[in-house]
């Protein structure tokens, strides 16, 4: 029975890795969707947000089948880290949904005349999904407790990027609704990076028994 039970909470695991290789795969490609106008691969992410959507569901379901089972307390703490880590990705996986929408509408418009970095805004949203994912798979909290403060880095750039786009559509009113796509687009990586934030927390609570959502401050 402990051999079986601990096969599940492996396959659990296992699902939860799937799951963030799809979600990182998915903003990924939606950046790059958005940086090189790539009509196709915007609509690709948009059809392939219902696979990450199924993966969420697949492992509710394993976590619900693993709690029936009456386990010890370090273990219930796993399951439960595991569907909050699944609702996470799946959150990141609609930001990419969202940032796919704008890329697939500005390719019908002609390109904003401004220098955005984005691909450093992503670059560093995506680093810190990776090293939260990271820190769950090799029990280390320490790296968890290192993300967390990284996400103010992502803030401060994204609020320059939005000043920049402010200043841009004041200077030319007709390029006000392609910036607005920006806007939303530049947002959604900073969302990503906020769920990144609370997978690092939710690691900490994993292995240490702590929960520090309300004490660190990024």
């Amino acid at each position: 029975m402990e051999n079986h039970f601990e096969s599940g909470l492996e396959a659990l695991r296992q699902k939860i890795l799937l799951m963030a290789s799809r979600a990182e795969t998915s903003v990924n490609q939606a950046v790059q969707a958005l940086v090189q106008r790539d009509h196709d691969l915007a609509v690709k992410v948009r059809e392939d947000d219902s696979v990450i959507d199924q993966f969420e569901v697949e492992i509710d379901e394993m976590a619900i089948v693993l709690l029936t089972k009456a386990p010890l307390a370090s273990n219930l703490r796993l399951i439960t880290v595991a569907m909050k880590v699944s609702q996470n990705l799946e959150r990141i996986g609609d930001e990419a949904t969202k940032i796919a929408k704008r890329a697939r509408d500005l390719t019908q418009e002609p390109p904003v005349k401004i220098n955005l970095d984005v691909n450093h805004i992503a670059s560093l949203a995506l680093a810190m999904v990776k090293d939260a994912l990271d820190a769950f798979v090799h029990r280390d909290t320490a790296a968890a407790r290192a993300i967390i403060p990284r996400d103010k880095e992502v803030d401060v750039l994204n609020k320059e990027i939005q000043q920049s786009l402010a200043l841009h559509m004041m200077a030319n009113p007709d390029a006000i609704a392609r910036c607005l796509h920006w806007i939303v687009a530049i947002k959604s990586l900073e969302r990503i990076a906020d769920h990144a934030k609370n997978i690092a927390e939710e690691v900490v609570y994993l292995y240490e028994a702590q929960d520090i959502r309300h004490t660190l401050k990024s």
